[in-house]
C-alpha cells in the first residue's frame, strides 16, 4: 500500500510555483509466522491418515491369513505317506503314486532309500505293507506308497 505526500522544496518552489508529488511507502505488518490450516485441522487430518493406515494393515493381514489357510497343509512342514517331509519328497527320485519297475540288483532297502533318503526304514515298512512281501523281483511294477 502506498500513500501520497505533498512535499514542498524550497529550491524548487522558487523555480516553479507548484509543489511536486513523491511516493511514500507505508510500513506494513510483518507476515505471520505460519500460514495454512490451523493446528486442529492438521491434527484431525493426521488422525484420519493413521486410521486409514490401520484399516489397510488389518485388511492386508486378513488377506494374507486367508491365503495361507487356503494352501494345503503339507506345504507347511507336513509329511508324505513314506514319512518324508514334502520338500525332500519332491526333490527325491521316487514320489508317492509313481509306478516303479524293479531293476536287476534292486532291493527293498535301495528302493526305500530312493523314496526317503533321510530315514529309509519308514519307506521300507510302507513298501513291505504295499507289496505284502519283503522280496522284490526284477521287472515287477510297484506303486510307490
Amino acid at each position: 500500500m502506498a500513500a501520497v505526500q505533498v512535499f514542498q522544496n524550497e529550491e524548487l518552489f522558487e523555480l516553479d510555483a507548484r509543489p511536486y508529488l513523491r511516493l511514500v511507502s507505508v510500513q506494513t505488518l510483518p507476515p505471520p509466522l505460519r500460514t495454512g490450516p490451523s493446528l486442529a485441522q492438521r491434527r484431525a487430518a493426521r488422525a484420519r491418515m493413521l486410521q486409514r493406515r490401520r484399516r489397510t494393515m488389518v485388511a492386508v493381514a486378513l488377506v494374507s491369513g486367508l491365503a495361507i489357510l487356503g494352501w494345503p497343509g503339507h506345504a507347511f512342514g507336513g509329511v508324505t505317506g513314506a514319512g518324508l517331509p514334502t520338500d525332500l519328497a519332491n526333490s527325491s527320485v521316487l514320489a508317492s503314486g509313481m509306478d516303479y519297475v524293479v531293476q536287476p540288483g534292486d532291493t527293498l532297502h535301495s528302493i526305500a532309500k530312493l523314496m526317503n533318503p533321510v530315514d529309509p526304514s519308514l519307506a521300507r515298512r510302507a513298501l513291505v505293507h504295499q507289496i505284502d512281501s519283503s522280496v522284490v523281483v526284477p521287472g515287477e511294477h510297484i506303486v510307490i506308497p
